[in-house]
């Protein structure tokens, strides 16, 4: 009897999945497929249901588009554009995100946008679709894909908020706000969240006024009269982010911050900072009594790669390894700040914007 449809899918999934467990060993990320597997296997023993298995599939699915459609661009740097799907074109906010864009994508950046109207569409409009990506997410309202990107290999439409913004903060190097509503709010607190908690960056984040607009500067009144005054932030966790209205000041702030820091990870606890350039030995023991206050032990010292970094392209870069206490974001971007102000007098990346 000839097997049904949904009776030939199993038999196929069935045997792809025999071959990819005896391929396992040799596959060079086959732990971690072993563990999404694992999970997987878990649930199927749990009172898990349609419901859960619907959302858990839909997920899956939301980063299989985010991740392909990506990772063939994971060595040039990106800037996230946030911003109202509504400001028109008329507007000067409007044409300052069209040349901010276009000044970024300039040094060497790509651009990466929610893919609709107003602010979004700027973005794309200015990086041009070379260098654009487009993150939309599914709503009944406000929100097709613009003309800018649509189209384009590099749009993907994600069913889930939060997958949506996992690729944002995953994928940017630097964020850029321009005023917008609930959205927008969202996005920059969230940004400010993961960045204050360790969990994104270290990156600039620069919100962007429309001349003579206080929309940021009343904020960041609120953050400073409230949050900081009622102690519900750390004193220089507003130095996370920069207010300007200059689109030239915004640009460099970016392109400054990757001038001497490259990039960082944990490497067995420890924090490793690779720079473009090796500080000298003064710089080094300046930024030790500056910045004593974020160690837990020792000091930071001047290192080669760690052996649990090879492999991931950076092993020809000087490095700074330290112990850090992992809860003050804002000093260690105070910090980067300060090894790019030490390293004026050393060479210039060549490529800031690769990784």
């Amino acid at each position: 009897m000839a097997l049904s449809p949904s009776d030939l899918e199993s038999e196929s999934l069935h045997k792809n999945l025999e071959k990819l467990i005896a391929q396992l060993p040799q596959i060079e990320h086959g732990k971690y497929i072993q563990r999404a597997l694992a999970v997987l296997m878990r649930l199927t023993g749990e009172e898990v249901d349609r419901l859960d298995w619907k959302i858990l599939s839909a997920t899956l699915e939301d980063l299989e588009r985010g991740f392909t459609t990506l990772s063939p661009y994971g060595h040039v740097r990106k800037v996230s554009i946030f911003g109202s799907a509504r400001t028109p074109s008329d507007r000067k906010v409007y044409s300052m995100a069209v040349e901010f864009a276009r000044q970024i994508t300039q040094q060497g950046f790509m651009v990466i946008t929610g893919a609709g109207d107003g602010i979004m569409a700027a973005g794309n409009e200015g990086a041009g679709r070379e260098h654009s990506f487009g993150l939309n997410i599914n709503l009944p309202f406000e929100q097709g894909s613009n003309e800018f990107i649509r189209g384009d290999d590099k749009l993907i439409s994600f069913k889930y908020f939060f997958t949506r913004k996992l690729f944002f903060l995953k994928e940017s190097d630097a964020i850029a706000l321009f005023p917008g509503g609930f959205g927008t709010l969202d996005e920059a607190f969230e940004s400010l969240t993961l960045y204050q908690t360790g969990k994104y960056g270290p990156a600039p984040i620069v919100l962007i006024n429309e001349p003579g607009s206080d929309y940021w500067n009343s904020l960041d009144e609120h953050i400073r009269e409230h949050l900081l005054k009622e102690g519900l932030i750390s004193p220089d966790d507003p130095n996370i982010y920069t207010i300007t209205d200059d689109i030239n000041i915004a640009c460099k702030i970016i392109s400054d911050f990757f001038r001497v820091y490259h990039s960082s990870r944990y490497v067995d606890k420890q924090f490793v900072m690779r720079l473009n350039s090796e500080l000298s030995d003064g710089s080094v023991e300046f930024l030790n009594r500056e910045f004593s206050d974020i160690l837990v032990r020792g000091h930071i010292k001047k290192s080669g790669v760690l052996p649990g970094e090879r492999g991931d392209g950076t092993e020809h870069l000087p490095r700074l390894v330290f112990d850090f206490n992992q809860k003050d974001a804002a000093r260690l971007s105070q910090m980067i700040g300060k090894i790019n102000q030490l390293g004026a007098f050393l060479p210039e990346s060549d490529h800031p914007e690769r990784k």
